[in-house]
């Protein structure tokens, strides 16, 4: 636990401290919540382009705190707002934690996130064991975007913790820090409506249940593209930074971030919003005259709700009214400079995001449903869901089908009433947001798969959320729709399977040896009864007959129809008689049954944790 959290705060204070000096740079010494967003992004690029040389994660280890203390030096005496930012953000941090802790106090201990969900974190795990002892892997020739994998390693050097403590503190940190940048727009608001609607448009159903089966590279994208669309939102709208020529070079960073994370897909959503955006500014300013009795279009009540101004309560009132905008060669200068920053950021990654194009998830014919049951409803993007599961279908749940239709209509007319809101103020980045959103999910479900499509889903999510609770947020109806999509995300969240608290790349490596003879793995009963164990170890050992067990359910001597057996334990006492030891791989030892073997079911009285050969791993 720990390790887990000890990790997860690096990770949290590491992003806030260089997002902020970033975005200082640029000129905006006012406290900006796309810090958090911003400085993930970074960590990702720095940890990835120092993971690999000598030192074998020890780099990146030692330079991340170097450059934490080079950002507080840095904002020293030029940091404004600091102390509101503070007093806005630590309850919902807090509170993010308290909700992301649900999981381990449900399972009762700490792990492998979404064991028995999602087979995925087994290949995270193996790429990032290799990348810390300076190893190839799969992954890394296929060009597979291995940024938070760089992070991972580098907490393991720096803190002295195990890779499955480092990626669950770098998951929840990750949800930390989506709650946080949803202040950007929310900061201003009393503390009453603050707290929740950041908890629950940073935790909405779709990103909660993603974090349940540990699936982080999704809730990592879906944070990216949030925080691009605030940040153009904020380089549109918000006079301190109207005025900087550096504006979108957050953006730039964020896009930076999502190419390390979720390779050239990622950036279907950014630039798909950038471009709806730019067209849909052209044409404002171009068509639409200002609307009446505000300056620029925008209420001085309408001004105060979106939020604008950094965070800050001082940034409220006539300071916060749109004002005229910039002439459109300063704005294109603008943008140019953001898109060489870009350039040279992401130049190292062009070879691998080239080979990355041939990754199975791409091919129609590849995962097909994943782990899925079949397509998945996009209403579950509105984050009224009433299930633990969300790969379940309405009704199959506790709850009747009436009671999920109910929600989706209730949240749908509540989208609905957002849009036209966010029309009438012509918030064009959350327009356009929205606008990518649902085009990269219809793409995803004509062009592709339903666990493509799901993803589509759960990365748009967050920005649905925030349309639907913004423009809601000082009406009543708005407790409604908050309490229940937080009960919906808590619901995922309670729900979500824990395994194992270690990992080791000793049992995959075991595969190839016993290749399809009949296998027993011997485990012990905590790991099976209370971990997940049997799912965890079944993928591991994917490929031939694999049956697990307790030594206690086998008895003295193995099923009939087993060839290999796998224990942990001393190597010079076979578990049973007459076996050979073939190979001491880590913490196991592989011992194999000398002549003919009986055809018969290799465990035919525990047969319920038989496992045959699973899909192949997927984003």
């Amino acid at each position: 636990m720990i390790g887990t959290y000890a990790a997860a705060l690096v990770v949290c204070l590491a992003s806030l401290a260089i997002g902020q000096a970033a975005i200082a740079l640029c000129g905006v010494r006012r406290w900006s919540w796309l810090a958090p967003a911003v400085g993930l992004a970074l960590l990702y690029a720095i940890c990835w382009g120092t993971v690999r040389l000598p030192g074998d994660g020890v780099v990146p280890a030692v330079l991340v705190p170097l450059l934490v203390v080079a950002a507080v030096v840095y904002l020293r005496g030029r940091l404004e707002g600091g102390a509101g930012a503070l007093r806005a953000g630590w309850p919902v941090a807090v509170l993010a934690l308290a909700a992301t802790a649900l999981p381990f106090l449900a399972e009762g201990h700490f792990g492998i996130l979404g064991t028995s969900f999602n087979p995925d974190m087994s290949q995270h795990l193996l790429a990032a064991d290799r990348l810390a002892h300076g190893q190839t892997s799969q992954l890394l020739h296929q060009g597979y975007p291995l940024g938070p994998h760089a992070i991972a390693v580098a907490l393991s050097k720096g803190l002295g913790i195990n890779l499955v403590q480092a990626f669950t503190g770098l998951t929840i940190a990750i949800s930390i820090l989506a709650t946080l940048t949803t202040l950007t727009v929310f900061a201003n608001h009393p503390p009453a409506l603050r707290i929740p609607a950041s908890l629950v448009v940073g935790l909405t159903y779709m990103t909660a249940s993603y974090f349940a089966q540990g699936a982080f590279k999704e809730t990592l994208q879906a944070l990216f593209f949030m925080a691009f669309v605030l940040s153009l939102r904020e380089a549109s709208t918000n006079p301190t930074w109207r005025s900087q020529p550096l504006r979108f070079v957050p953006a730039a960073l964020l896009a930076t971030g999502s190419v390390y994370t979720y390779s050239f897909p990622g950036l279907l959503w950014l630039f798909g919003t950038a471009v709806l955006w730019a067209v849909t500014e052209l044409a404002v300013r171009r068509y639409l005259p200002p609307a009446g009795g505000a300056v620029g279009g925008t209420t001085p009540e309408d001004a105060l709700a979106t939020g604008r101004g950094g965070g800050s309560p001082a940034a409220t009132g006539p300071a916060a009214v749109r004002q005229e905008p910039s002439p459109v060669s300063a704005t294109a200068s603008s943008v140019l400079l953001a898109s060489l920053v870009f350039a040279v950021l992401v130049a190292p990654e062009l070879g691998r995001m080239i080979d990355f194009h041939s990754f199975e998830t791409f091919d129609p014919n590849g995962p097909g449903l994943g782990n899925l049951f079949g397509q998945i409803s996009p209403f579950e993007a509105l984050g009224i869901w009433p299930s633990g599961d969300f790969r379940l279908s309405p009704g199959d749940g506790a709850v009747p089908a009436l009671g999920y239709l109910l929600g989706a209509a209730f949240a749908s007319i509540l989208l609905v009433y957002g849009l036209v809101v966010c029309r009438r103020r012509r918030e064009t980045a959350l327009l356009s947001g929205v606008a990518a959103a649902a085009l990269a999910y219809a793409a995803a479900r004509i062009g592709g798969t339903p666990y493509t499509a799901a993803k589509a889903i759960e990365i748009g999510a967050p920005i649905a959320a925030l349309v639907i609770v913004w423009p809601l947020l000082r009406r009543p109806v708005a407790w409604l729709y908050l309490l229940a999509a937080g009960a919906c995300s808590l619901l995922a969240l309670a729900n979500a399977p824990v395994g194992p608290s270690s990992y080791s790349p000793a049992l995959t490596g075991l595969r190839q040896d016993v290749g399809e003879g009949p296998t027993l793995v011997l485990a012990s009963r905590r790991l099976l009864a209370d971990e997940h164990g049997a799912p965890y170890i079944s993928w591991e050992l994917r490929g031939g007959r694999v049956c697990i067990a307790t030594a206690e359910e086998v008895g003295d001597q193995p099923p009939a129809g087993v060839r290999f057996v796998i224990a942990e334990g001393d190597a010079q006492r076979p578990p049973f008689p007459h076996l050979s030891l073939q190979r001491i791989a880590g913490p196991y030892a592989l011992w194999r049954r000398p002549g003919k073997v009986a055809p018969k079911s290799p465990c035919p009285l525990i047969a319920v944790r038989q496992a045959r050969q699973g899909s192949p791993p997927t984003r």
